[in-house]
């Protein structure tokens, strides 16, 4: 079900198309009717910790130790195969921003979405897993609250409430695309101000839009689990564990009830910077949710700007690596959701 390692190395970063790994998909349809659920893994390239998983459930219902009971259940144990294949993030660009459909496809990624935009909206769930590059343990992220706004309207908060909290983590995250539309109205700022140009960065909102955005556009519900440090092999096992409390919740497998959380933290997005130059820097290296007392340094730009902590906070996805244009870190405070 899997290349070896030495032959998705062996090719050259640039092939043809034609030449690239196909997409595939694992679909097991019960004869009775139910839910309909897809498990993606590795839409980052790198992040591979959900396609072990997945390989090890296809193969326990191929066998018959795990039996489907109801419903259609779709296994992508590696959504971006271009990135798979060179072992890094993304392709030619980040599969999890501006994912959408596109009537001329440029980039590999277009290509790709073209294939899992139709393929999420046949489905009424997805769970997307996922790896992080620096943190100590595993999170989740769920959606909006129930909504009829222009940015995200949403009807199924309380399902994804009630999921999240049975995938056996204790850490849960939301405020992604709200925060991320209020940076990049910053970021627009910064090219009106000619900062940057136009044409170097992204300042549509749709850029945020990734897997999880996408299904609930259609009308579905999606949660990303972050399953751990990306080379943190445990991250395999919380997975696995994880997709077995999904299918068991939903209805469709056997399996005793996965209890809730309840000693957990909730934390909501509500900042995001851009890094504006290679040479801005952290004040220190930063783990996602490292706690942030208000008025602590956080990092320092090029031309001397300190930016500090405007009240006691987490942050999130700090990324030393990013370029200019880009999320520097993200900022989290505790609670606003699941009932506290």
């Amino acid at each position: 079900m899997s290349l070896p390692s030495n032959a998705l190395t062996s090719l050259p970063e640039h092939i043809p198309l034609q030449d690239e790994l196909p997409f595939h998909t694992l679909r097991f349809r019960s004869p009775l009717p139910g839910p309909r659920l897809i498990i993606t893994a590795a839409v980052h390239g790198n992040e591979t910790c959900g396609t072990f998983a997945l390989k090890r459930l296809a193969q326990q219902i191929e066998t018959g130790e795990i039996k489907l009971l109801c419903g259609v259940l779709t296994l992508v144990p590696v959504t971006n195969p271009k990135a798979y294949r060179l072992q890094r993030r993304a392709g030619d660009r980040n599969l999890n921003r501006r994912l959408a459909p596109v009537a001329t496809p440029t980039e590999y990624e277009d290509h790709l979405a073209n294939w899992l935009c139709p393929l999420l909206a046949e489905h009424d769930g997805l769970l997307d897993l996922h790896s992080f590059q620096s943190g100590d343990r595993a999170f989740a992220l769920f959606g909006p609250a129930n909504n009829t706004g222009t940015l995200e309207p949403f009807s199924q908060a309380s399902t994804e409430e009630a999921l999240v909290q049975r995938l056996g983590c204790n850490r849960f995250v939301y405020g992604w695309l709200d925060t991320y539309a209020k940076g990049i109205k910053r970021r627009a700022l910064e090219v009106q101000a000619g900062r940057f140009t136009a044409d170097s960065v992204d300042i549509e909102t749709a850029y945020g839009v990734g897997t999880t955005e996408y299904m609930r556009s259609q009308g579905g519900w999606a949660i990303t689990l972050e399953c751990g440090q990306h080379d943190d092999i445990g991250g395999r096992d919380i997975a696995y564990q994880a997709v077995l409390n999904t299918l068991i919740q939903v209805g469709l497998i056997q399996g005793a009830a996965p209890k809730p959380a309840t000693d957990f933290e909730v934390l909501g997005l509500y900042e995001v910077f851009d890094r504006f130059h290679a040479d801005d820097q952290f004040a220190q290296v930063w783990k996602s949710f490292d706690p942030i007392a208000k008025d602590s340094l956080i990092g320092t730009r090029a031309d001397g700007t300190e930016l500090r902590a405007e009240q006691d906070c987490f942050i999130v996805f700090p990324n030393s690596k990013s370029q200019p244009g880009q999320e520097w870190f993200y900022l989290a405070r505790a609670g606003g959701r699941l009932g506290r």
